[in-house]
């Protein structure tokens, strides 16, 4: 199979015409040598003739339980809807709040309003991002029955001081481990502090599918069961052998929201890679942070948050925090650099949320971080010279480059 290299030269640089382009994301590479291994899960596919919720997905399910350590992963078609079903599984009634952090991807919220509930806002620790327990406490009313850390970007959430709050005001916790593949508290594997928490398998994540896909990590039975149903329009069933014997009776309300093979067989084929591909993302990071060390330009570079607990960060992306942000990243996109921002709206200041606001002055560490923040280019396609160039870039940028 032959693919476009994501290195290609680009043309009409005012910069330097001789440097690569640095896409925010590329699995061009990458893909093409795994190839052989995904092609063959598809031809299993293709010969057994079941392409939605079968044979495929159940040895994709396995697989991440054994990678995980979880005794149950549910494969669903995204993460958002694996945070809506864990959120009703676990026992979300309507209008139960839920804290969630102000700054965070939409989803962390909407699901919580999709699934029924009241999102609640608090604040985030201002170096690494995450929910911050203090705020959280404060945002506890007698209506809030759960608490939804967000392991955001590199490295968890202060897990032991959510945990105790949250067993101390009697909450749930459920994670939005969306992007915390690999990451582990003490060797437990994120979402699996709480009741629960979800994955998300969007290309660009560290494991990335090729389209939306999601799961849930659990190792709750009862929870499990019930997610499993809610997939498949609240059907229950065991999984025996390569089918799935699914009751024709419906005992919940549920979504079709399974996880169809191709995908499945994808993330099997790239899921032997994923230790690899962590490194790799670890290599680029500490590049960068050798690079950008002393650009005036940069406020911040990503910080490790000491924690009493064991944990290994995992760069799902490369996060900075930067001076003229935006005129910043046209400047990247100018010479083809390729960036994210997030976020540049904290949730409370979103209009889908405003009903669910009872800030009086807002929260200005997640405020602050949703003006600075830039995700620069990271992927396990990244080359080391594309790594230079992003950072001889912002250099140039810093030194009047964007006059």
């Amino acid at each position: 199979m032959q693919l476009t290299s994501s290195t290609e030269r680009g043309h009409g640089d005012p910069f330097d015409t001789g440097h690569p382009r640095v896409p925010f994301f590329s699995q061009a590479a990458s893909f093409e040598r795994v190839w052989p291994e995904i092609q063959r899960h598809l031809t299993e596919v293709v010969e057994r003739g079941k392409y939605s919720h079968g044979h495929k997905v159940a040895e994709f399910e396995s697989a991440l339980a054994d990678f995980t350590g979880a005794r149950h992963a549910i494969a669903v078609n995204s993460a958002t809807d694996a945070l809506i079903l864990l959120l009703r599984a676990a026992g979300l009634r309507p209008g139960d709040e839920v804290v969630v952090p102000a700054m965070s991807f939409v989803a962390s919220a909407s699901s919580v309003v999709l699934a029924g509930g009241r999102p609640v806002f608090a604040d985030i620790d201002p170096v690494g991002y995450a929910l911050d327990p203090a705020s959280a406490a404060a945002a506890v009313t007698p209506r809030t029955r759960f608490v939804m850390p967000v392991h955001l970007f590199w490295q968890m959430a202060e897990m032991d001081a959510l945990t105790d709050m949250a067993a101390e005001k009697g909450l749930t916790i459920v994670e939005d481990s969306a992007e915390a593949i690999g990451m582990r508290w003490n060797g437990k594997h994120a979402g699996l502090l709480g009741a629960g928490g979800v994955l998300s398998f969007f290309p660009a994540k560290t494991l990335g599918a090729l389209g939306d896909a999601g799961a849930v990590l659990t190792d709750d039975d009862e929870i499990a069961e019930t997610v499993a149903a809610l997939r498949h329009h609240g059907r229950f069933g065991p999984t025996v052998g390569d089918f799935r014997r699914i009751s024709t009776e419906t005992t919940v309300s549920g979504v079709n929201s399974k996880m169809d093979d191709i995908q499945a067989a994808v993330l099997l084929a790239k899921l032997g890679r994923l230790g690899t591909d962590i490194a790799r993302r670890a290599e680029i990071a500490a590049r960068y942070t050798e690079r950008l060390a002393h650009v005036p330009v940069i406020r911040r570079l990503p910080t490790v948050v000491p924690r009493e607990a064991t944990t290994n960060p995992v760069h799902y992306v490369y996060l900075v925090e930067a001076d003229h942000r935006d005129e910043l990243a046209r400047f990247l996109a100018r010479h083809d650099i390729g960036t994210e921002t997030y976020y540049p709206i904290p949730l409370h200041r979103q209009p889908a949320f405003a009903e669910f606001d009872r800030s009086v002055r807002g929260f200005p560490h997640a405020e602050a971080a949703c003006r600075y923040a830039l995700a620069l280019p990271l992927h396990a396609d990244l080359t080391d010279d594309q790594v230079d160039y992003v950072c001889e870039t912002i250099e140039a940028f810093a030194h009047g480059g964007a006059a």
